[in-house]
């Protein structure tokens, strides 16, 4: 449970630029400031009628008041309000992630039911994040409405400063959103431009070292007539971790953003960021056999860092040709960079005095492209009233890494000489390259008859995949395609009070071949959710029980008659429940509370021993959260 009345306690100054004050008096007043009046500001001048956000797809949520959000367009790519949608769906707003002070991604979504994170510790290199016990990681991020690919070691990295909201979707989508994992998806919405002038700065400081300052500033263009708007939003920080001696979690982030609207009918929004990140390759302490842990940290500072650097340049444009006809598109380009040099434990002298230690080094790179065009219609069949939702997407990427391994001298244990010996840089290996083309077609029909609401979704999805071990070797390459989709009924039993029905699937392509050279067919999930949703009326107060049977099938596993290659035959359960309450009880006074069950197991399955894991539980994953 999670309740805030009061401010972050590391903030040490706000400024806040109301219109009105603006006017006034131009300069800008550092005096004491409560973070309640910047937000009072921002809250007054980021409603929908006064922002840039588009209205659909990607435009993020709506009807906003303290933590509680009433429509978020991630479950259906409309306006339809979240009593309304067949699916379980959380949001958390911008005044929650400031009350919070959230420093990572992860951290956004602890009080989230049915979201585990941090399963495998403390890690600043990643947002480890497990939706209903399946990894969210890879498949499930999106960023405005567009899916961010991540593989290997790149894995984009959301600022949490550079947010308005986060959405959670649970259960699988590709019947919107094309191939996903089980979890379902996290949307992530920019900060977007305001018409109104403000601004905001803050001062942290911290254990190890931690220092860091965001700022947040926008408003109208000078002399445009209240048709274009800018907000530059920026976070610099460095510290250090209580992981090892060396280590570093610093970050460079800046976030343009303009949007132009001629009209009343059409926005057209530019979202851009550059990133820079540095935590250390590694963060494993040595394990002695049997896997016990000891205090002999891996990394050394004479050669440990993960850098990486991250771009985004994209746009979100709309256009209404009437109330019931509006067309949309998004699109963002961006790429990733990672250079990693690190080094390891690998086993003890006999005295326990020196550790006799490897290295790595490992460069990557990966930039896509995503489209999505979207055609929302709103008519009528005599009682039956539909929103009609047909969007066509596309999504590339490519990928490629070397890596390369060598020896560094041995530590001494007893003096803990680490970043006192040169280590050096092994040599690269040649660069895998992989290239993913995606294409997919959807359709989705929203039918409204008296107090029922009917969901219908299916989608088509085409993906061509190649990729090359070295440059002399064997292009391979592997076509997939799948249908997926939802159904989903709402029933409006009273006023605010609606149970719902659903039944979604998804599919994630595997890359590789079986014993017989046959390419792995898509892993496939589907699930079946019921539940009951609770607006209470003329109260900000929301609550939501479901209940959900997830399946997913056909994922690799060691093949039980050849240890030596693997299957596309296992297969995991996931079931349980999940019960969440968010309440604004007062400005400045909000509320949180959620309780989460759920049973993850093996269906089929088989360990590189050759041991039969069937019914066994999957580890990590806590059967019972409550927040």
């Amino acid at each position: 449970m999670f309740v805030r009345t009061r401010l972050p306690a590391l903030l040490l100054a706000a400024t806040a630029l109301s219109a009105p004050a603006l006017a006034q008096e131009p300069q800008v007043h550092l005096d004491e400031i409560s973070v309640e009046a910047v937000r009072a500001a921002l809250g007054n001048i980021a409603t929908p009628q006064d922002s840039a956000a588009t209205s659909g797809g990607g435009g993020g949520p709506s009807g906003v008041t303290g933590y509680v959000a009433r429509v978020s367009p991630t479950v259906t790519k409309t306006n339809t309000p979240l009593i309304e949608t067949p699916q379980s769906v959380s949001v958390i707003t911008r005044e929650q992630l400031n009350d919070r002070n959230v420093q990572t991604f992860d951290q956004a979504l602890a009080y989230v039911p049915g979201a585990t994170i941090n399963a495998s510790g403390f890690d600043p290199r990643f947002d480890e994040i497990y939706i209903r016990g399946f990894p969210a990681l890879a498949n499930s991020t999106y960023r405005d409405g567009l899916r961010q690919i991540g593989s290997g070691f790149i894995f984009p990295r959301i600022e949490p400063y550079g947010l308005e909201a986060i959405t959670v979707l649970r259960g699988p989508a590709s019947g919107l959103y094309g191939q996903g994992s089980p979890a379902g998806i996290i949307d992530a919405t920019t900060k977007r431009p305001v018409f109104a002038p403000f601004g905001e700065v803050w001062l942290q400081g911290g254990s190890y070292d931690r220092a860091q300052g965001n700022f947040d500033l926008g408003g109208p263009v000078q002399g445009s007539d209240g048709t274009m708007a800018w907000r530059l939003t920026g976070v610099r920080r460095e510290a250090g971790t209580f992981i090892g001696r060396g280590t570093m979690d610093d970050q460079l982030y800046i976030a343009p953003a303009f949007t132009w609207k001629p009209s009343a009918d059409t926005t057209l929004t530019f979202l851009g960021e550059y990133q820079e990140r540095k935590t250390p390759a590694s963060v494993y302490f040595y394990n002695d056999p049997g896997f016990v842990v000891t205090r002999f940290f891996g990394g050394d500072p004479a050669f440990q860092g993960l850098d990486q650097t991250q771009y985004r340049i994209g746009y979100a444009f709309e256009h209404r040709f009437s109330d019931d006809l509006i067309f949309r598109q998004n699109f963002r380009h961006y790429g990733i960079f990672l250079s990693a040099k690190y080094t390891q434990i690998d086993s003890l002298d006999d005295t326990r005095t020196f550790g006799n230690r490897s290295t790595g080094y490992l460069r990557e790179g990966l930039v896509q492209q995503t489209l999505d065009n979207q055609i929302e219609t709103r008519f009528r069949t005599g009682p039956v009233a539909h929103t009609l939702l047909a969007g066509l997407d596309y999504a590339h990427y490519g990928f490629s890494y070397r890596m390369g391994f060598g020896e560094a001298p041995p530590i001494n244990l007893v003096t803990r000489n680490y970043g006192t010996q040169f280590v050096p840089t092994p040599a690269l290996g040649s660069a895998t390259r992989q290239n993913q083309d995606q294409v997919g077609v959807y359709l989705q029909d929203q039918a409204k008859f008296g107090d029922f609401v009917l969901t219908l979704t299916g989608r088509h999805d085409w993906v061509f995949q190649d990729d090359r071990a070295s440059p002399d070797s064997t292009l391979t390459r592997q076509n997939d395609s799948a249908f997926t989709g939802r159904v989903g009924l709402n029933y409006l039993l009273a006023p605010g009070l609606v149970p719902y029905a659903s039944y979604a699937t998804t599919f994630v392509p595997q890359v590789g071949v079986s014993a017989t050279g046959t390419p792995f067919r898509p892993s496939t999930g589907d699930q079946i959710e019921a539940g009951v949703k609770y607006l209470i009326p003329g109260t900000n107060i929301q609550t939501a029980f479901a209940g959900f049977d997830i399946v997913q099938s056909s994922i690799l596993r060691p093949d039980p008659t050849n240890i030596a290659f693997q299957a596309a035959t296992g297969a995991v359960r996931s079931k349980g429940f999940e019960a969440e309450a968010t309440a604004n009880l007062a400005p400045g006074t909000n509320l949180t509370i959620a309780y989460s069950y759920f049973d993850f197991r093996y269906v089929r399955q088989t360990s590189y021993s050759g041991q039969v894991l069937d019914g066994n539980q999957v580890s990590g994953i806590p059967g019972h959260t409550y927040t």
